[in-house]
């Protein structure tokens, strides 16, 4: 059933190779008690690994029933271990917090038996050794020749084919290693029992077969397997059924080495329990590092979501912007620094002039950058990875959003605000031009408008504001209307979207600095949530603002009645919700008091673009919508300089109204349509885009 066909074992330690078996070969019977002899270190504990499966052999061959191991994988020793050999260790190796049975129990825990039966089968093995008296004794409490049974017991639980005995009586006293003996003897009759041992006379009187090994060779079998006899031949097996090959692979499955999961949990919850203290201090010890792992982690990712948040939240205050022209001052005043201190090489004894005008226009006409927004636009639109590395891409038009407010005294304009001219703080042009510029949200913390378009990112905005009454807009003609912490309006926007009447501010600028006494309604206004939602404001597109008379089309925003009829006719505009920035949030997005979609803007595009006087414009690109009369030319533009001053003035407003109407188009090849840019002097050696964009910057 055994066989070992030239055995070798080496062991290299560092550079050499160290030979524990050469070339041992052996044939064993089914049912006999072989001891093997030899002094230490000379192969006998690696021959008996080898055999058991614990160790792998370097060349050679180890036949089990047959059957070949050289293909073994870890698998299949794990099953041979576990079903076809049982071992027996000088140590005994018992665990000490078990009882006796449960020691001899966990022999058969991999082998995937029932509870009920492991107990029968261990009781019935401890009974065979003497012992089914001693079953709930621990090993501490039994002498060494017992614990050496209950180590045979738990060795034959399994009901091994071969039994492995690594010097069973080598901590025994003589009379205990006799009884040992006696049983391991009695057991032979039924299985290949191999021994281990240094003690020759216990070999001699109680082994059927001793062999001796020396530097890794037999040197002596006092009854090897005859050779010479003939085995039957055996006849050839016939092809297997699908019914056997089904039963082979269920017995294979069978022998798998597994350990029930309810088991595996008993075993640890006993072990766990056995030692309290032990286990108390280890639990102590693992949740302190899992609970400073979690916190350090806890904090990192925190920490982490609040810059993320941070950054989030100020980018959409405070967007990265680019412009179709730029100049940079820091830039322009170096360039001018430097080309100073590299012009001052004259004497000192005199008074020289500085020509800091004309290097003035140079640098800023060489600092002055010209951005292609079209390709750069399309290359937005393109990269949807963008979209992933950003809260939001926003383009902004030269498209004006003109809002009214409807009453019984008539039409109040809400946006672009007038409240500021109408005080007689400063002009229109003034106000246009500081709130492009910034200073005017420097000065009064806001700017002149109180209309802002939202970010096109739902998750930012609700992480940034809470809604508190209503909801967020849906549609491009709903709007939201922001308060702040406190669930307060400033009063200039309270103004500037007539819920407080501006014609008491008429003036008042200009009144106090003439020394006149002034009163501000100073009282604290009160509003419920619903007088708020149902505030409606009208959106105009600039063309309405034009009437087509005798063949020109003439600004009506003059005429009353006609505004009131514009206004009527316009786009009504309703506020859906409420909204106060979160508390936790470090920055907000909404700039204004008024909140509305880009759905609006392109709305309002649009119409602009279907409107009857640009089609006009754009099919008539030479005459002036406005006068009727031809764009200038290059050609003509001396004559014009010495013409009478009515035509001048009458050409300065057709640009005037083109520029206007070119405006709240949305397109730049639109915009080169109006003759009004051709009629501009180019100074000499300036590219035309060069001089737009000077004009740009000097407003």
């Amino acid at each position: 059933m055994l066989s070992l066909k030239d055995i070798k074992k080496d062991y290299v330690v560092g550079d050499s190779t160290v030979s524990a078996l050469k070339g041992v070969s052996i044939d064993f019977r089914e049912n006999e008690f072989v001891s093997i002899l030899g002094p230490s270190g000379c192969g006998k504990t690696t021959l008996l690994n080898i055999i058991g499966g614990l160790d792998r052999y370097t060349s050679g061959d180890l036949n089990i029933n047959g059957k070949s191991t050289k293909d073994f994988k870890d698998c299949d020793w794990d099953s041979y271990r576990n079903h076809s050999i049982g071992f027996v260790f000088q140590s005994y190796n018992l665990i000490p917090h078990q009882t006796v049975l449960s020691n001899v129990e966990l022999a058969l825990t991999l082998s995937g038996v029932s509870k009920s039966e492991r107990r029968e089968r261990a009781v019935k093995a401890l009974e065979q050794v003497g012992l089914g008296d001693q079953l709930h004794k621990k090993p501490n409490q039994m002498s060494g020749g017992q614990m050496q049974r209950v180590a045979i017991a738990r060795a034959l639980v399994n009901e091994p084919d071969i039994l492995l005995a690594d010097e069973p009586t080598g901590a025994l006293d003589t009379e205990t290693s006799v009884q040992i003996m006696e049983l391991l003897k009695s057991i032979s009759k039924d299985k290949l029992i191999i021994m281990v041992t240094h003690n020759p006379e216990l070999a001699m009187k109680y082994s059927s077969r001793i062999i001796k090994l020396l530097d890794g060779r037999v040197i002596d079998d006092s009854d090897p397997l005859d050779k010479n006899v003939v085995e039957p031949i055996k006849k050839p097996e016939k092809e297997p059924t699908k019914a056997d090959k089904k039963a082979a692979k269920k017995e294979r499955k069978k022998l798998k080495t597994s350990m029930n999961f309810l088991t595996a949990l008993s075993l640890s919850r006993n072990n766990l329990m056995t030692k309290k203290a032990r286990t108390l201090l280890t639990s102590f010890a693992g949740s302190i590092g899992i609970i400073g792992i979690a916190l350090i982690l806890s904090i990192s990712n925190g920490v982490q979501l609040y810059i993320d948040q941070v950054q989030s939240d100020t980018l959409s205050s405070y967007p990265l912007q680019i412009t179709k022209t730029t100049a940079s001052i820091g830039e322009i005043m170096n360039t001018m620094a430097k080309n100073h201190e590299d012009s001052a090489n004259h004497d000192k004894d005199k008074v020289y002039s500085q020509n800091a005008m004309g290097e003035m226009i140079n640098t800023l006409m060489e600092e002055t950058k010209v951005n292609n927004l079209e390709k750069f636009k399309k290359y937005l639109d393109d990269n949807s990875d963008l979209k992933d590395l950003t809260s939001d891409v926003q383009y902004t038009y030269a498209t004006t959003l003109n809002v009214f407010t409807e009453s019984d005294s008539g039409v109040m304009q809400v946006n672009p605000s007038t409240l500021l001219e109408d005080m007689g703080y400063m002009s229109s042009t003034q106000m246009e031009a500081m709130s492009m510029s910034g200073s005017m949200g420097g000065m009064m913390g806001m700017g002149t408008d109180v209309w802002s378009e939202m970010i096109d990112n739902e998750k930012l905005i609700d992480k940034q504001y809470d809604v508190i009454a209503g909801r967020l807009p849906e549609k491009y003609n709903e709007v939201v209307l922001v308060v702040d912490k406190n669930n307060e309006i400033n009063d200039y926007v309270l103004y500037s979207l007539g819920l407080l009447d501006p014609s008491s501010l008429n003036g008042i600028v200009r009144r106090a600095m003439a020394g006149e006494d002034i009163s501000v309604d100073s009282k604290q206004h009160v509003y419920t949530y619903d007088e708020l939602l149902d505030l409606k404001f009208k959106v105009v597109p600039t063309p309405d603002f034009y009437k087509k008379k005798d063949g020109v089309w003439e600004d009506m925003t003059g005429d009353e009645s006609y505004m009131k009829k514009a206004v009527a006719n316009g786009t009504e505009i309703s506020v859906v919700g409420i909204l106060r920035p979160d508390e936790d949030a470090s920055s907000a997005s909404i700039s204004g008091a008024i909140g509305y979609r880009h759905d609006l803007m392109t709305y309002l595009i649009d119409e602009v673009d279907n409107s009857e006087i640009v089609k006009e414009q754009i099919a008539n690109p030479d005459i002036d919508v406005f006068t009727g009369l031809k764009f200038k030319t290059d050609e003509s533009v001396a004559d014009t300089d010495s013409s009478s001053g009515t035509v001048s003035d009458s050409t300065a407003d057709t640009e005037s109204k083109a520029d206007k109407t070119v405006d709240n188009s949305d397109t730049d090849k639109k915009a080169g349509l109006v003759a009004g840019d051709s009629s501009m002097e180019i100074p000499e050696g300036m590219t035309e885009e060069q001089y737009k964009a000077l004009m740009e910057q000097s407003g």
